[in-house]
């Protein structure tokens, strides 16, 4: 099984791989290209980024993102979680989400949002499976490649919050 351990910059090259093969199936996110290293590092949380690690190959990765900077939502974030496309089914998902739920829990965060589209239903019952629950379906909520898309909203809650 997979290690795993906090996302480094050295890490960076197979991470933006992983993730242009999720952009390219269009079915995990709005995205049309990766980020630079510079955009990822400042608009992810530094202590909430994590990687599957095997035989010395990144097999995918998730990270933490604020929903705002006001005060009140401190403990709202949203996440996204991307495996390597020769890996899926495998659990190694699973592995990175349960990293991130500990950390946020730890940190007292305490709502993991995602969006996703609803054709991906792998990652809908991944999420599902991990706690999250379904609060919503956003209809043409954006459009992709010219295409009105809708997502579905789920969140977590964590059990530590009052």
């Amino acid at each position: 099984m997979a290690e795993i351990r906090p996302l480094t910059p050295s890490d960076w090259r197979d991470v933006e791989e992983i993730y242009a093969q999720g952009i390219a199936t269009r079915l995990a996110t709005f995205e049309t290209e990766t980020p630079s290293w510079e955009a990822f590092d400042s608009s992810r949380l530094a202590r909430h980024r994590f990687v599957a690690v095997e035989s010395g190959r990144v097999l995918g990765w998730v990270a933490l993102m604020a929903t705002s900077s006001r005060p009140c939502y401190s403990g709202v974030v949203e996440h996204s979680l991307y495996v390597s496309e020769d890996r899926r089914g495998e659990g190694i998902g699973r592995a990175l989400l349960d990293a991130l739920i500990v950390s946020a829990d730890d940190a007292g965060i305490w709502t993991i949002q995602t969006s996703i589209f609803p054709e991906n239903t792998a990652s809908v019952r991944l999420h599902e499976q991990a706690g999250f629950r379904v609060v919503g379906r956003r209809d043409r909520i954006a459009k992709l490649d010219g295409r009105w898309r809708d997502t579905v909203l789920l969140e977590r809650r964590s059990p530590r919050a009052a």
